[in-house]
């Protein structure tokens, strides 16, 4: 099949025609690895990668201090060594002297210069900035060293020495390091978000093993990215990384379209699937077709990705006082109305496992099936807390809209049939794209929305802090705005513990609150599925879902010749 390796050309289609060789067609040849993005791009400023779109696209751009390798341990990435305080409190870091941000027009004579220590103070002290309004501040701001006035401590982030990195915080954090590898804490320079303002998103100007150019990015069609041929990092031979030449992201925003474009060549990579195509890769059983295995790869793990339906719990939030939504007899109803294994099995093919748990994924190392108690299919206890809540069979039960976006609209509908055979009660379904989606719950102006915890970094904390009342949205986690004092007691004490298997304990007691007061309804535990075309080599699965693209390649070079625009 001619499709990976792609000739870019510096005039038209028309070149073809002037009498060049063959010779120099391959001399110009390049590596490109096409994936396609059906969210939708917001911006590549790390201090903004909230979603997967954004964080997949920086990865590739920017570098942390840490990273995480396949098993979801921490590894050092920009840190050379580090070492932290008998109390938990300090952590010293020496960072590499021989990287550079890319070459940009910010810098003298547009080359990169070298990034130090204070570039990393400078960063952090950005992410928690509320000019930012980074979606990020939350991962430093209960956590850092704060002075008299509750403002982070000027010693909080400290620069000793061009290469030696001090940070302190207010009391242990057990996965610290596992904060330091997240995309939100990626060097930026302060010459270009100086430069570039409120269009760095669209300028970024990073240290990772691509480049981009404003010009590059064409807004709903595609966006390229270019080798960065000074990256620091080499492979086990001594190659110099990345060996792809360009990194095309598409925008094809229906799933269906884009499967069919990746059947066709025009795509490396599709990762997910949704429920218009889960059949012509999976049986009934949930395998992967044979079919299917003989002209892809396919990769299949388990994901740190909890699907679920959330309710604003927010009183203020609500017209009427009374709503349904903020009685705890209603959320456990519709929860127990839910078949979540025949949803899996019906419009999954059971890609993923039923969420009868708590919030924690199944991914965790520290997942105990039966631990939690969530919820089954109970539709006698469901008709029973829907009477007791004054509902009995969804008389007197206001029509209310559930917000999805279109990936999930027909299990939203789905669940939306399910609510009406079980309790009587009529919800509608509204779909809208991912950005206004997004928009409608980070604002609190989704009442009932589908939402989705894909883990910054796999700790129980991470999931756990999407119900701490310190987390609240639109800058933080808590969408729901659940708030309970116990719950923000205990979790607070959590972090202090460093027995791991103590933790664990107490994370189990956290949970069971939010499942106990059903300020969420768990559908289902994700998987990762990706499938590449199989000349595709160097792209490993993981349970965090992050591509990282430097170590991609091919198997065997075919030539296609690309007008470059």
């Amino acid at each position: 099949m001619i499709r990976q390796f792609l000739v870019l050309l510096t005039c038209s289609w028309a070149f073809w025609g002037c009498g060049k060789g063959d010779q120099e067609i391959v001399e110009n040849r390049q590596k490109v690895f096409k994936y396609n993005q059906h969210e939708g791009l917001t911006s590549l400023d790390p201090a903004l990668a909230k979603n997967q779109a954004n964080v997949w696209a920086v990865s590739q751009l920017y570098n942390g201090l840490f990273e995480f390798n396949e098993d979801l341990s921490v590894h050092p990435c920009l840190a050379k060594t580090w070492k932290v305080s008998d109390d938990g409190l300090t952590y010293t870091f020496e960072i590499r002297d021989d990287i550079y941000f890319h070459d940009s027009e910010v810098f003298p004579n547009g080359k990169g210069r070298k990034v130090t220590a204070e570039d990393f103070v400078y960063s952090f002290k950005r992410i928690v900035d509320k000019k930012t309004a980074s979606s990020g501040s939350w991962v430093f701001n209960d956590k850092i060293l704060k002075d008299k006035n509750g403002q982070i401590s000027e010693s909080g982030f400290e620069a000793t020495s061009p290469t030696q990195l001090i940070i302190r915080l207010r009391k242990p954090f057990p996965p610290f390091l596992q904060i330091l590898s997240m995309p939100y804490t990626y060097v930026v320079p302060r010459e270009a978000i100086e430069f570039y303002g409120k269009n760095f998103g669209r300028n970024p100007v990073g240290t990772g093993p691509f480049t981009l150019s404003g010009k590059d990015w064409d807004e709903g069609t595609n966006l390229i990215m270019r080798k960065n041929k000074n990256y620091w990092r080499r492979d086990n031979n001594y190659n110099q990384l990345p060996y792809l030449d360009i990194v095309q992201i598409n925008f094809i925003a229906d799933k269906t379209q884009e499967f069919l474009t990746f059947k066709q060549g025009k795509l490396d990579l599709v990762a997910g699937i949704d429920p218009n195509t889960v059949d012509q890769l999976l049986n009934k059983k949930g395998e992967i077709k044979e079919e299917v295995l003989t002209k892809y790869n396919v990769q299949q793990v388990p994901y740190l990705n909890t699907e679920y339906i959330g309710f604003q719990l927010d009183p203020s939030k609500y017209r009427d006082p009374n709503h349904p939504f903020l009685d705890k007899r209603v959320r456990q109803a519709m929860s127990y109305a839910i078949n979540r294994e025949e949803l899996v099995s019906f419009l999954r093919n059971n890609l993923g496992v039923p969420g009868t748990g708590g919030f924690v994924p199944t991914a965790l190392p520290s997942f105990d099936n039966g631990t939690i108690k969530g919820y089954h299919l109970n539709e006698k206890k469901a008709k029973q807390l829907l009477k007791e809540a004054g509902y009995s069979e969804g008389k007197g039960f206001p029509e209310v809209t559930l917000y999805t976006n279109p990936v999930y609209a027909v299990m939203m509908e789905y669940l939306q049939r399910q609510w009406k055979a079980v309790l009587g009660i009529k919800i509608n379904v509204e779909v809208n794209n991912f950005t206004n989606h997004q928009e409608l719950v980070d604002n609190s102006k989704a009442l009932l929305f589908r939402g989705s915890w894909l883990g910054d970094y796999p700790d129980e904390e991470n999931y756990l802090a999407c119900f701490y009342s310190g987390n609240l949205s639109p800058l933080g986690p808590n969408k729901t705005h659940f708030k309970s004092e116990k719950f923000d007691n205990l979790f607070e004490i959590v972090h202090q513990e460093k027995n791991k298997w103590k933790r664990h304990e107490l994370f189990h007691q956290l949970d069971q609150m939010v499942m106990d007061e059903c300020a969420v309804i768990v559908l289902f535990y994700d998987e990762v599925m990706r499938i590449t075309q199989k000349d595709v080599v160097g792209l490993t699965a993981n349970p965090m879902n992050i591509i990282h693209l430097e170590w991609v390649d091919f198997a065997e070079e075919n030539i296609q010749p690309v007008a470059e625009k």
